[in-house]
């Protein structure tokens, strides 16, 4: 029962991942004049905030896939499963953070609350070695 329920936190987390790929191509706004990941503290300068939000949109497009692949892979219990989701909450923390516009403010809005549940489940899945 646990690994289905897990499996179902990996996809819901994937899934939010989509929509802030919705977000930084501009298809819609999760929040009221929000403008993530315009003001890239690692990319902005090299490629433009046309340029950051595309790479952004692909890159949350991938962790998104992993994560959702992942879930399903540990709901129907292969084998796989923990290395996809390593994987995605490594890319998911990696980018948050290259993403991330340099300023403490509306951290939630950038992404702080999912590197947050990114380094709680690389603990759970790398540390505790859940679920077995």
């Amino acid at each position: 029962m646990l690994k289905i329920v897990l499996g179902i936190f990996f996809v819901l987390h994937g899934l939010v991942h989509l929509l802030y790929a919705g977000q930084s191509r501009r298809l819609f706004e999760l929040r009221p004049k929000m403008v993530w990941p315009d003001g890239s503290w690692a990319f902005s300068k090299l490629l433009g905030d046309e340029g950051t939000r595309l790479l952004a949109s692909i890159a949350l497009v991938l962790a998104a896939l992993g994560f959702i692949l992942g879930g399903v892979g540990l709901a129907i219990q292969q084998p796989w499963w923990r290395q996809v989701i390593v994987g995605s909450a490594a890319l998911s923390s990696l980018l948050f953070i290259l993403f991330w516009d340099g300023r403490a403010q509306a951290l939630d809005a950038k992404g702080g609350v999912g590197l947050l549940i990114n380094l709680a489940i690389l603990a759970v899945v790398l540390i505790l070695k859940q679920p077995q």
